[in-house]
């Protein structure tokens, strides 16, 4: 039983890292697209600025929590299996 128990644990922490690999990798190319194009919308209109700064930053906050999600999981991989 020892084996199969070392292989469950290999396993865990190799799908723990995969998942926050992957995990992390679509919250940081989404942030900082939609920081780049909310650059853009205030150079081109500043006196919609403050409307662009807080919809980027909700915007945001919603493209982390699939971050947050992936962090929860690979902490379940780890400590729960």
């Amino acid at each position: 039983m020892e084996l199969a128990d070392g292989i469950v644990r290999a396993a865990s922490f190799l799908g723990a890292g995969i998942c926050m690999g992957v995990g992390a990798l679509g919250p940081g190319l989404g942030e900082g697209y939609v920081a780049g194009k909310a650059v853009e919308a205030i150079g081109r209109a500043p006196e919609q600025s403050g409307l662009l700064t807080r919809t980027m930053l909700i915007g945001m906050a919603v493209d982390e929590s699939t971050g947050i999600y992936a962090l929860v999981i690979a902490l379940l991989l780890l400590f729960a299996v």
